[in-house]
C-alpha cells in the first residue's frame, strides 16, 4: 500500500484562518491523505476536535500568548479610520507578528524536521522562512480579503477605499509605505539571514512559487491590470468546513421571527460593551439573534427573551438559518454568508474587515455600518432593511448556487494533491 502522503496546515493563530483550514483539511482526508495541524500553544486543542493530529510550536514570549493584552492595548484604534489605523494599530500589529515569525524560525525547523510533511500548508500574513527552506513545496492560503494580492486595479490592503481608483488609493498607499518602512526593513533582514530574497515594498509574504488558493468568490473578485496565472494561482470560491447540523434551542419569545446571527471574531468578541448596546437595540426587533460573546459570557446578566449568547457555536450551521449576518468582515465569515446566501451587515474595527466591508457594500451583498458611529435607528433599520430585501436576496441565492457547485474545499484539496502527485 502507497504511503498516504502527509499535508502539514499551519494556518495564523486566528479562529477565520484556522477554520478555512480544518474545511480544506476535511476533504483531504477524505481523498486519502494525512493531514496534520501545526498550531501555536493557545490554539491546542482546535483541531484535535475536529479529529486531527497537533504539532504544537512553542513559542515562549514571541508567541501569541499575550495577544489579548496586545489588543486591550491598541484597542482604541479600532474607532479609527483606516488610514489613522496605520499608525495607532498596522504597524504595531506587523511589528508583533515579524517578532511572531522570527521567534518561530528554530523551533518550526526543528517541528517540520519532525513532521517530514510532502508540503506545507501556510495560512498566514508573514512569511516563516523555516517553511520555504524544509525543501517541499509550500502552499499559500490568502484568507483575507483579496486586496492582500497587489494589483493596480485593486484597492490598498487594509485601506476599506473600494473599488474605484481615487486619491484616497494613492494617499493611503503613500503612509502605509512610509509608516511600515522599519518593521518592512527587519523583515528583509531576517529574510537574508535566512537565505531568502527580499520582498518588495509592503510585502511580508510573498506568492508560492508553486500554488496560492484564493478564497475571494467571483461575485466580490476584483478585475486585475494583470491577471493572475491560473498554473500556480486557484480561485476557491470560498472555503466552507463541515460541521454538525446545530438545532436551535427554543427561545423565551419571538420563535416565528426570523434569524440573526451576530459574531465579531475573537477580537470583536472582547468589546463587550459594545456588544451590550446592540442588544438593547435587538431586544425591541421582531427578531430572534444568537450571538457569538466569546469567552467574555459570564459578563452578561439577563439578555432579552428573543436573544440568545454563547461562547461558541458552530458557525457555518448557523448562517445557514439566518436571514442576516451581522459580522466584522473577516474573510472566513464573509465567505460563509456567501456561500448560505445570507445579507450581510459588515462593521469593521481593522485589518481586512475594512476591504470587505466596502466590497459588499459595493457588489450588492451586504450593507457597510460604522463599527461605532451608528445610532439605534440606524443599526435596526440596517437589519431590517437587509432582511426584506428581495432583489438582493434573489442576488445572493444565485451566488449561492453557484459556490456550492464550484466546492471550494474539493478544488483545495485537489489542487494540493496534484501538486505532489497524491
Amino acid at each position: 500500500m502507497a504511503r498516504q502522503k502527509v499535508i502539514a496546515l499551519f494556518p495564523e493563530a486566528s479562529f477565520g484562518a484556522a477554520l478555512n483550514c480544518v474545511g480544506i483539511a476535511q476533504e483531504l482526508k477524505r481523498q486519502g491523505a494525512r493531514p496534520i495541524f501545526i498550531c501555536q500553544e493557545n490554539f491546542r486543542g482546535v483541531f484535535a476536535e475536529y479529529g486531527f493530529a497537533e504539532y504544537t510550536l512553542s513559542l515562549g514570549d514571541r508567541g501569541e500568548a499575550n495577544w489579548t493584552d496586545f489588543i486591550n492595548r491598541h484597542k482604541d484604534a479600532f474607532r479609527q479610520s483606516p488610514l489613522e489605523q496605520v499608525t495607532s494599530y498596522v504597524v504595531p500589529t506587523w511589528d508583533a507578528i515579524v517578532d511572531t515569525a522570527i521567534g518561530a524560525q528554530e523551533p518550526l525547523r526543528r517541528l517540520l524536521a519532525q513532521i517530514r510533511p510532502d508540503v506545507v500548508v501556510l495560512d498566514n500574513v508573514v512569511m516563516f522562512p523555516a517553511i520555504a527552506n524544509v525543501g517541499v513545496p509550500w502552499v499559500r492560503v490568502v484568507s483575507c480579503a483579496e486586496t492582500e494580492i497587489p494589483d493596480a486595479q485593486v484597492p490598498p490592503h487594509l485601506s476599506g477605499c473600494g473599488g474605484r481608483s481615487g486619491p484616497d488609493w494613492a494617499s493611503f498607499a503613500a503612509r502605509y509605505l512610509r509608516e511600515i518602512g522599519p518593521v518592512h526593513r527587519r523583515m528583509n533582514a531576517f529574510l537574508a539571514e535566512c537565505g531568502l530574497k527580499a520582498y518588495p515594498p509592503g510585502e511580508f509574504l510573498a506568492s508560492s512559487p508553486y500554488l496560492n488558493l484564493l478564497l475571494s468568490p467571483e461575485i466580490v473578485r476584483f478585475g486585475r491590470a494583470r491577471p493572475l496565472d491560473p498554473k500556480t494561482f486557484v480561485y476557491l470560491d470560498g472555503c466552507v468546513r463541515h460541521e454538525a447540523p446545530y438545532t436551535l434551542p427554543t427561545f423565551a419569545a419571538r420563535n416565528d421571527c426570523p434569524l440573526v446571527l451576530t459574531s465579531f471574531g475573537s477580537l470583536g468578541a472582547m468589546d463587550v460593551e459594545m456588544m451590550k448596546r446592540m442588544i438593547g437595540v435587538f431586544a425591541r426587533l421582531p427578531f430572534r439573534f444568537v450571538i457569538n460573546v466569546g469567552p467574555w459570557r459570564d459578563q452578561y446578566g439577563v439578555v432579552p427573551d428573543n436573544v440568545m449568547i454563547e461562547s461558541w457555536f458552530p458557525q457555518p450551521s448557523l448562517v445557514e438559518q439566518s436571514s442576516v449576518f451581522i459580522h466584522h468582515g473577516g474573510n472566513n465569515s464573509f465567505c460563509e454568508a456567501l456561500y448560505f446566501g445570507v445579507p450581510s451587515l459588515v462593521m469593521p474595527y481593522c485589518w481586512d474587515g475594512h476591504d470587505n466591508a466596502a466590497r459588499a457594500a459595493e457588489t450588492g451583498v451586504g450593507r457597510r455600518l460604522a463599527r461605532y458611529d451608528w445610532t439605534d435607528a440606524e443599526l435596526a433599520g440596517a437589519i431590517e432593511a437587509l432582511a426584506g430585501d428581495a432583489v438582493m436576496r434573489d442576488h445572493l441565492k444565485t451566488n449561492s448556487e453557484t459556490m456550492r457547485k464550484a466546492a471550494g474545499v474539493s478544488v483545495a484539496a485537489r489542487a494540493i494533491l496534484d501538486l505532489i502527485g497524491g
